[in-house]
């Protein structure tokens, strides 16, 4: 059911590569509840993905972007601008990848280069971004930004590697930032901490169903679907949540503050 939450309103959406992805799901959200897009991935992913069927579908422009250029990611934001004739009303930031999880080098023996390109990826672009987008103007007033993130940020998730510390950047970027950006232009920047979701890039984390199925007997109400999270970033795009900002907001079904569940504590005496 769409509500027209965002008519009138222009975005930008990150990181969409295939059905599976959240950012996919939420450009879908945003069209149907009235939001002009423009889509942009890397050139690589764009190669691996399907994300022109989406831009037919949603009525949207593609532009790649390698988000740890300065030069690409100013060109985007230009780019944006020219489209749209004017600024934008709300970024996704659906971006992440860690070379270390993907050759399944431990934590403990991290390559530090490729420590070094999946921070830039996953966290410095954001702040690349922002930036970009504060020296152009190309936020307009009262709009929102919100990055993805994970709750491995904030607990040890042995598997998650270097991805968690990446995260955890990305967190507070969008805290540094949103009060940057708040001063300035009453912009909102908020994280969003998502239950583990079988994405085609998450499902890449080494014992990834163990985190699903223990997160599903350890949240009251179980696992956020990526088809809930786009919802919600439809919710924090709108207007209805215009004074909510720098916060890292848990959308995980209960599990990031249940100590343990009666699920879980039946498992563990079977």
């Amino acid at each position: 059911m769409a509500y027209n939450l965002l008519k009138g309103k222009k975005g930008i959406i990150f990181g969409a590569l295939d059905e599976k992805s959240i950012a996919w799901k939420t450009a879908l959200r945003c069209h149907e509840e009235g939001a002009q897009l423009l889509l942009t991935n890397a050139p690589v992913a764009m190669r691996m993905g399907e994300i022109n069927k989406l831009a037919e579908t949603v009525g949207a422009p593609v532009i790649p972007c390698d988000v740890s250029s300065n030069e690409d990611v100013a060109n985007l934001i230009k780019q944006a601008k020219e489209h749209f004739g004017g600024g934008v009303d709300f970024i996704l930031h659906s971006i992440g990848m860690s070379i270390n999880v993907r050759k399944g080098i431990h934590y403990t023996e991290n390559n530090y280069d490729f420590s070094h390109k999946g921070m830039d990826i996953s966290a410095l672009s954001l702040h690349r971004v922002l930036a970009a987008c504060m020296k152009e103007d190309a936020i307009n007033e009262w709009g929102s930004v919100v990055a993805l993130s994970y709750i491995a940020a904030q607990r040890v998730f042995p598997d998650y590697n270097d991805m968690a510390d990446n995260k955890a950047m990305l967190e507070s970027i969008a805290r540094n930032f949103g009060y940057q950006y708040g001063v300035k232009k009453h912009v909102r920047i908020n994280t969003v901490s998502q239950s583990p979701t079988k994405t085609t890039a998450g499902s890449g984390v080494k014992g990834f169903d163990g985190f699903i199925n223990y997160a599903e007997k350890m949240s009251p109400l179980g696992n956020a679907s990526a088809d809930d999270c786009a919802n919600y970033c439809v919710t924090l795009f709108s207007d209805l949540t215009k004074m909510v900002t720098m916060q890292n907001l848990f959308h995980d079904g209960g599990f990031s503050f249940t100590g343990v569940t009666q699920a879980v504590i039946e498992q563990m005496e079977k």
